[in-house]
């Protein structure tokens, strides 16, 4: 169990180190203006009219790095900062976020299962460990039983979670593929501006990353409980 909560400890401690880079990072390039002088708002729909996308709205939604595209209703949300700024970071949070409308539109595969994942993990995701703490607690180490199948169920649920945070490094990674190829073709953003749109999204990336790895070790710590104390 201590090995369990060194290697957590070390997730959360790297968590934090990138969600920190990543901050910095949007705070640095948020400071390199483009010269196109383009806002987020204006790259966003550019990026969608060039993609032929017309039934899609970008709005402007409360918060710092709350954008993201909401493929019910057809936005692209934009967080405060980026819809009206002029800047590298902007530029390459937009783009992203309309990279998922494109993925939406192409019907791209990794995108398709993870919303047909949403409305599973949006309910068992909350419940899964109490689930599997309350089969623990009835007993499921001891052998087969009612205590038992509880707390597979609550793996069951806690095993979705983990997949949705896997089949999102792809939706993620292939969303920023996209805007940093659309950014340099259509030649939206100088090199300089380029290099930091990549890397501000490189590090955004990490954090998904950082994730996955950590749901997958909790889920493997309380499949050792429920499997492992069994004779």
């Amino acid at each position: 169990m201590m090995g369990y909560y060194i290697l957590i400890g070390a997730i959360a401690l790297v968590s934090w180190l990138v969600s920190s880079r990543l901050k910095s990072k949007f705070k640095h390039y948020s400071k390199v203006h483009l010269q196109n002088g383009m806002s987020g708002a204006e790259i966003a729909q550019k990026m969608l009219d060039d993609h032929g996308i017309r039934d899609v709205k970008v709005i402007s939604t409360p918060g710092m790095l709350t954008d993201h595209y909401n493929p019910k209703n057809k936005t692209v949300n934009l967080s405060e900062g980026v819809y009206n700024q002029r800047n590298a970071a902007a530029a390459a949070v937009a783009a992203h976020e309309v990279g998922h409308a494109v993925q939406h539109a192409q019907a791209y595969e990794w995108l398709t299962m993870r919303s047909r994942l949403v409305p599973i993990v949006s309910v068992t995701s909350g419940m899964s460990t109490w689930v599997v703490f309350g089969g623990l607690a009835l007993g499921a180490a001891a052998g087969v039983g009612f205590g038992y199948w509880v707390a597979v169920a609550g793996l069951v649920m806690m095993a979705f979670a983990t997949l949705f945070s896997f089949i999102t490094l792809p939706v993620e990674y292939d969303a920023s593929n996209r805007a940093l190829a659309w950014l340099k073709q259509k030649n939206v953003v100088t090199q300089q501006e380029y290099k930091g749109s990549e890397d501000a999204l490189k590090w955004a990336a990490r954090t998904y990353l950082v994730a996955a790895i950590g749901s997958l070790a909790t889920l493997v710590y309380w499949g050792l409980q429920v499997f492992g104390g069994r004779d």
